[in-house]
């Protein structure tokens, strides 16, 4: 009788293994597909076949250009800041132990978008657009007009140095004030809303075209982005799911509380750490090459979870993928709906999420 239960648990264990991978897999598939159909629409719209012909090499001058210089860069962008943010969100709210937590709602994309227009407005790094092959300066195209970053580097510098402060701050109040889960989020609002007034104080003493930069930058919008910039999320990305792929054991003790993980022989306070420090520098890199996506974070957890439970064997590589297809999928939506591609993608990603956070917030209160 024990062998028979034993087999059979070896057999559900077996079916639910099967089953996330081939989720897995599914998702993963979609993306292609979402990502292909994403490269045939716009103004310009193109066929499957030139896509697929562009892709490898084909003798076509326009489609070249077209997906390689302008539509390509945007859709791996979208990919990557969606996979990072997505499992930022989840790193977040494991460590934390909150449902809540994600990196705009604890005010790290604030603190990265604070960084930024540092940069910009004190430290000269925007200005008006003008023509130019010098490395770090950056141009883009917003609804008014084009838009230049004369230095890329700092700003990026500035604004990971904004989100790693800003993640501090959430740190040492968690650890010294010993704060309830509620309270981490509260605090994180508070430090949300010091931020942004600090934003806009820099933006009184700026120039117009200054304040124009400042504002286009914090839009949220995967348009802006090139392959230089796509490199940069892409490595760190990479480096920090690694790392979360192979501490996801420790974070499935650290979903079952402090005392737990430390009888398991996790060391919660160097994970705790190292952690936060990696999802600040994926977050704030994000933030800082395609500004402010609200919410992602907080979402693409939340629905890993329904779909997988609460292993981080499976809601690491899931959380990241659904981030991925969320960034991606609002970003095809708003260049669809719209056409000329300016409708920033955190307006989608904050209709998404602000719901979805009024949700967890009621129902935490009613529990």
């Amino acid at each position: 009788m024990e062998h028979q239960d034993s087999t059979e648990i070896t057999h559900e264990y077996k079916e639910y293994l099967r089953k996330n991978a081939l989720l897995f897999v599914a998702l993963s598939l979609g993306l292609v597909v979402l990502a292909v159909y994403s490269m045939t629409a716009g103004i310009y719209k193109l066929p499957v076949s030139r896509v697929l012909g562009a892709l490898f090499n084909s003798d076509d001058p326009q489609a070249n250009i077209l997906i390689w210089n302008i539509r390509l860069p945007r859709i791996a962008s979208a990919v990557v800041a969606g996979w990072a943010l997505g499992l930022s969100g989840l790193v977040i709210q494991c460590l934390l132990r909150n449902p809540l937590g994600s990196p705009f709602t604890l005010g790290i994309s604030q603190g990265a978008a604070f960084g930024a227009a540092f940069a910009i407005v004190v430290l000269g790094a925007g200005g008006a657009a003008a023509s130019s092959s010098q490395t770090g300066i950056v141009q883009t195209v917003s609804a008014s007009g084009p838009m230049t970053i004369r230095n890329v580097y700092s700003v990026t510098f500035c604004a990971f140095m904004g989100g790693l402060l800003a993640t501090a701050v959430i740190l040492v109040l968690a650890r010294i004030k010993k704060m309830a889960p509620e309270a981490i989020i509260l605090s994180g609002v508070a430090l949300s809303t010091l931020v942004v007034s600090g934003t806009i104080l820099v933006q009184y003493f700026a120039t117009e075209v200054e304040i124009a930069s400042v504002v286009f930058w914090t839009f949220g919008d995967v348009g802006r982005s090139n392959w230089k910039e796509f490199a940069w999320m892409a490595v760190s990305t990479a480096a920090a799911t690694v790392y979360f792929a192979f501490k996801r054991w420790d974070l499935n003790a650290l979903s079952a509380g402090e005392d737990t993980a430390t009888a398991l022989g996790v060391e919660v306070q160097k994970i705790r750490l190292v952690g936060m420090f990696l999802t600040a520098l994926i977050s704030s890199l994000v933030t800082a090459f395609l500004g402010v996506i609200a919410f992602l974070g907080l979402l693409a957890p939340h629905i890993s979870r329904r779909l997988v439970g609460a292993d981080h064997r499976f809601l690491v590589p899931l959380s990241s993928i659904v981030g991925s297809l969320l960034l991606l999928g609002a970003d095809t939506v708003g260049r669809t709906l719209v056409g000329s591609g300016t409708l920033p993608v955190g307006v989608l990603t904050s209709f998404m999420g602000a719901p979805l956070f009024l949700y967890l917030l009621i129902k935490g209160y009613e529990k």
